[in-house]
């Protein structure tokens, strides 16, 4: 069966586009219709980079546990970047209505009170404070076509 029939992701079977639910008062997030599917199993929560959270589905996540977990300890910026990134880091499974709780101390961290950004980038989600999703994206209209050429010539 097709990831499109599996987890109802759309044609490319990876996670696209920005949808803007609102956080309830217990902190709890109705996921996008689009992406229960692939996080119904389970999905873990952290610490993103640029203030926003980080969701991975529990695959996505084993991944990248397999390749942090190589890190030597006697590098402190390894150490640094693992407390932050696995010490700050929630697993959850989506209740029926495709809700999951962000914990308190990441919402904090991305500045999330009640209008949200839920931003698909590929093979995770991104949880951004709404206004920050929006002043990201302003700022960086103008480097949008310089940084793509950075990034491609880089692969």
């Amino acid at each position: 069966m097709s990831d499109v029939l599996t987890h109802g992701l759309g044609p490319t079977g990876v996670f696209l586009g920005t949808f803007t639910p609102r956080l309830d008062d217990k902190g709890r997030l109705i996921l996008p219709a689009k992406f229960r599917g692939r996080l119904a199993s389970g999905l873990v929560a952290t610490r993103g980079l640029d203030r926003c959270v980080f969701l991975f589905p529990l695959d996505e996540f084993a991944v990248i546990h397999d390749r942090l977990r190589r890190a030597p300890l006697e590098n402190k910026n390894a150490r640094d970047y693992l407390r932050n990134f696995l010490g700050h880091a929630s697993d959850d499974i989506p209740d029926k209505q495709g809700r999951i709780l962000i914990s308190a101390p990441l919402r904090k961290y991305a500045g999330l009170e009640r209008d949200v950004a839920v931003v698909g980038m590929g093979s995770r989600v991104e949880i951004w404070d709404a206004q920050a999703w929006e002043d990201y994206l302003e700022r960086g209209e103008d480097d949008y076509a310089a940084t793509a050429a950075e990034v491609f010539d880089a692969m």
